[in-house]
């Protein structure tokens, strides 16, 4: 029953955030190219897999405005990334530019992608600048949708919230029930209100003024920051600045993970953190979830063999195995409006067991990777002091 009451609850609370969320606008047939400048900035690191499919996209887009250019800065990689990025960058030469990050300043904590994109603002003058991660693909028209609504409504940060891709079996089983938990958390409403104190962005896809950046010292002033681009939002947000969240998916697409190891670094990293460092909170929704999506899968077989052994509570395992049989429907259901609301196929949605025990496992490895340091790593690099 708390099962299929829980999930119940996150399908009423998704129906209700996205029937209100502020989407990416559709760009106007007959608008002008806006008179700015633009500079879309890629750190990268060791993504071979994923950089040339991800310049070639941005290569590739509509003009955003007059003066635009790209800049790859590749953070001292250890395998083909630099040599994929020239190679790729060579077809559009005029705006594309690869920059090494280099050493990280010996004494200083320097996490994941702030080092990459502290030396790249020290290459830009342009108005706006653009981070997007390298797993990122972007549709044709979503530079000039974006600029164009971030200008029309004067926004310091304007984020957007990707459409997620999966490929490897582990993907299908844990990144839909992530969507879905990320998906009824997103403090829309509360981010787009000025007078609300909280503050979200996603981090693959963040377009700043560069003054706002500048302003609040950017990324170097976040240098030791794991979870970067929760906290440039919420300086943003409390320097006054105009912060503006809003749906992307038919225009930003992300593919977060290759195969497990990757995923099972990648969440273990971030599940504490994203839940503010409380214990209890990470703990107790990894949880929740494992009752979710695992226990319903757990009781039909177990109410058979006790229908066999203890026959004299017969009504009570029919009951179980009934309420059971419901919570996978609504499982199946959860998926079914992702495929429509997401895109999001239902290949493999009868993995969502398995993907609430993964889910389940997540919250306690990462909180104590977070609190210990002992393999609390992204990419092989090690987070802890």
């Amino acid at each position: 029953m708390a099962s299929s009451a829980g999930l119940l609850i996150l399908q009423i609370g998704l129906w209700r955030v996205f029937a209100v969320a502020p989407q990416l606008r559709d760009r106007k047939s007959d608008s002008e190219c806006p008179e700015t400048s633009l500079t879309v900035v890629i750190p990268a690191y060791n993504e071979a897999v994923n950089i040339a499919a991800c310049l070639r996209s941005v290569l590739e887009s509509d003009p955003p405005c007059t003066d635009w250019s790209v800049l790859v800065v590749d953070d001292e990689s250890t395998d083909a990334t630099a040599e994929i990025a020239h190679r790729t960058a060579s077809a559009r030469p005029e705006i594309c530019t690869i920059l090494q990050a280099g050493q990280r300043p010996e004494g200083e904590r320097w996490v994941g992608k702030n080092w990459a994109c502290s030396r790249a603002m020290e290459q830009i003058t342009s108005t706006w600048v653009l981070f997007i991660d390298a797993d990122v693909r972007l549709r044709p028209d979503a530079l000039s949708r974006a600029l164009s609504q971030a200008i029309e409504e004067e926004a310091d940060l304007f984020s957007l919230a990707p459409r997620l891709e999966c490929g490897c079996l582990a993907e299908w089983m844990v990144q839909p029930i992530m969507a879905s938990l990320l998906g009824l958390g997103f403090p829309i409403e509360a981010t787009n209100d000025p007078t609300s104190e909280v503050a979200f962005a996603a981090g693959p896809f963040m377009l700043f003024s560069s003054e706002a950046y500048n302003a609040i010292g950017g990324h170097r002033q976040l240098a030791s920051e794991v979870v970067e681009d929760l906290a440039l939002a919420r300086r943003i947000k409390s320097s006054g600045y105009r912060l503006r969240y809003r749906l992307g998916l038919d225009a930003v697409l992300l593919r977060m993970y290759q195969d497990l190891p990757s995923l099972w670094e990648g969440w273990t990293k971030n599940w504490l953190i994203g839940l503010d460092r409380n214990v209890g909170r990470a703990l107790g929704a990894s949880g929740v979830v494992l009752q979710m999506f695992t226990l319903p899968w757990l009781i039909p077989p177990a109410a058979l063999v006790l229908l066999v052994l203890l026959p004299e509570f017969g009504v009570w395992w029919w009951w179980s195995l009934g309420l059971a049989c419901l919570a996978v429907v609504q499982q199946w259901l959860l998926r079914l409006w992702n495929r429509r609301r997401f895109d999001l196929p239902m290949r493999h949605w009868w993995l969502m067991g398995a993907g609430g025990v993964l889910v389940g496992l997540i919250g306690p490895v990462s909180v104590w990777r977070t609190l210990t340091g002992r393999g609390w790593t992204w990419k092989g690099r090690a987070l802890a002091e």
